[in-house]
């Protein structure tokens, strides 16, 4: 059921691959999806398509241990502490919707609001009654790892986004992205996004879209690139 403080946004839409999901290319976009920004109304939404757009990712595998039993468990409680505390904070995220479905979703931590999660206590004790003492420190070992990444100066960043795995392969990762990199550019003090992956699979796509790699860390068997989308300069006057 929509809500009416989920507010629409226009966004541009451009034809080629997701780079959220197993998707290969299209010749035509499958479905035009509505565009809104979120509140913690959606909460429950959002975290049911995380679960199922992160559970079989290698940076998720690793850093909630699939090969020991509850991992399911885990990336549940683990997507619930993130989606609860960005929405909690009133931070900005951007939703894609199809027949009034949420299909995509996107956290966004803009530069002034970036939130050092190591630091909460609080945030860190309910990771640790919710997904145990090894993934916890696996996650902000993680988290550690990549803030150290990041350029100098003020930048958005995206520590969630995903597209449910029913709408992969119809260029809804593609109409994402491109929703969020518009929502980002209205800030025209921002110098750049940056978002991190460890699948090796979405480096092209994220590269031919302007993306650099700025930073790289280990996770056991799992490389993950630390990417940034420059800003865009004004022009001159």
């Amino acid at each position: 059921m929509a809500r009416p403080s989920a507010r629409p946004i226009a966004v541009a839409k451009r034809a080629c691959r997701c780079a959220c999901g197993r998707q290969g290319m299209r010749s035509m976009p499958d479905q035009v999806s509505d565009v809104r920004l979120l509140d913690d109304g959606y909460s429950r939404e959002v975290r049911s398509l995380f679960y199922h757009a992160y559970r079989h990712e290698p940076t998720f595998a690793y850093l909630m241990d699939a090969q020991r039993a509850g991992y399911d468990q885990r990336v549940r409680a683990c997507v619930r502490e993130m989606v609860e505390r960005h929405l909690g904070e009133e931070l900005p995220a951007i939703g894609l919707f199809i027949d009034d479905r949420l299909v995509a979703a996107a956290l966004i931590t803009p530069p002034q609001r970036r939130l050092d999660i190591t630091e909460s206590w609080s945030w860190r004790l309910r990771m640790l009654f919710s997904i145990g003492l090894a993934a916890t420190r696996r996650y902000l070992d993680y988290h550690r790892a990549v803030q150290a990444c990041l350029p100098v100066g003020p930048h958005h960043q995206l520590p969630m986004l995903g597209v449910h795995p029913e709408y992969q392969g119809r260029q809804i990762g593609e109409q994402l992205l491109a929703a969020v990199q518009r929502w980002c550019a209205e800030d025209s003090a921002s110098q750049g996004l940056v978002l991190d992956t460890g699948n090796a699979r979405y480096l092209d796509f994220y590269q031919r879209h302007g993306y650099r790699e700025i930073g790289e860390v280990t996770l056991g068997a799992v490389r993950e690139h630390v990417l940034l989308h420059p800003g865009e300069t004004p022009a001159a006057t």
